[in-house]
């Protein structure tokens, strides 16, 4: 018994042609998004695989497939196919079973890693975001720019040397700035000196330093150094961090006899009854924080004072220059003062 259908079969055939045009559609099907997919996580894995060498490689660490593996956040065989492409294109080779960048390969890497600096360096330069963010904005962007993007971003910041952490940042010829300093569970007691890099790695000693609201560029003397604990001062507050947490701090010592006065401080320590000359803005406000406080008159030799404290903690209001200005606690430990 014949029960053909010509307009079920009708049917039938105008779906399968929708459905392999969804697919196959030049540019947006799904086929081929799902294929520039593919390819985009490949090249996210090689640079990410690049990246980690050329930072092992800096600090002499020794690395096979196990430390790949457990630092990167992909599966076994991602990684395993992407180690075989870039052996193939001469980027790594295998000395016994540690992998070692070739001369290509770490031109590459030192590509990434110039994106990755001048990205955060834009962040806190040009974007409100928090410096928590800036290290994992970075990671995703690192991808995606070219080489001529990448010129044009950091013509646009002005071709900076050192991104927000103290960082050297490659020149588009590859050369790097030297980063000076010695970490800081190695200085002896009574070294002065200024905070020149702040490293951001691992993430959990980072955010424990954040927490802390340590700044780079501030100065600094070490008051105790020993197997359990580096206490120092710095703008007056007194900070004590486990040797492994300030390992991540590299401190410029300074040579000359410099005298840390008691009275210089951070805004946020003023009391009520207080008096105080702004001296000078941190480093660690950038961009266009930096100019609006500029612009509010925070300025070196302004005369300041609190004007209204806030019953539930913060912004307190600011008196300066005749007008009452209300920052937060954040904000106001950028500002440095020396007080009455």
């Amino acid at each position: 018994m014949n029960t053909y259908n010509p307009i079920s079969a009708l049917v039938i055939f105008f779906i399968i042609a929708i459905l392999l045009f969804v697919l196959f559609k030049p540019k947006k099907g799904w086929f081929w998004i799902l294929k520039r997919n593919l390819k985009g996580n490949e090249k996210t894995i090689i640079e990410d695989i690049l990246k980690q060498l050329y930072h092992f490689e800096n600090s002499e660490n020794k690395v096979d497939m196990k430390t790949l593996v457990r630092v990167l956040n992909f599966n076994n065989k991602s990684i395993v196919e992407a180690i075989k492409k870039m052996t193939i294109n001469n980027l790594i080779y295998f000395e016994s079973d540690i992998l070692k960048l070739t001369e290509t390969g770490r031109e590459y890497a030192v590509r990434i890693v110039r994106v990755h600096r001048l990205w955060e360096r834009y962040l806190a330069d040009k974007t409100g975001f928090d410096k928590t963010e800036w290290h994992d904005r970075a990671e995703k962007m690192e991808h995606k720019l070219n080489h001529d993007e990448t010129n044009t971003l950091a013509l646009h910041l002005g071709n900076p040397k050192f991104d927000p952490h103290g960082d050297p940042i490659p020149t588009k010829t590859g050369k790097m700035a030297e980063v000076t300093g010695t970490e800081l569970p190695l200085l002896p007691v009574n070294t002065v000196g200024r905070i020149t890099h702040i490293e951001d790695e691992p993430e959990i000693i980072y955010k424990q330093i954040l927490a802390e609201n340590i700044h780079i560029g501030s100065l600094i003397k070490v008051i105790e150094n020993n197997a359990t604990r580096i206490v120092f001062l710095s703008e007056g507050e007194e900070f004590r961090l486990a040797p492994i947490v300030a390992a991540n701090l590299t401190v410029a010592p300074i040579e000359k006899e410099i005298v840390i006065e008691d009275n210089i401080a951070r805004l946020s320590s003023l009391k009520a009854s207080e008096t105080a000359e702004i001296i000078g803005i941190s480093r660690e406000s950038r961009g266009e924080s930096r100019r609006r406080l500029l612009d509010l008159g925070f300025v070196k030799g302004a005369r300041i004072k609190i004007d209204l404290i806030n019953p539930l903690g913060e912004p307190h209001a600011y008196l300066i220059k005749g007008t009452s200005i209300a920052l937060r606690k954040k904000q106001a430990s950028k500002i440095l003062i020396k007080k009455d």
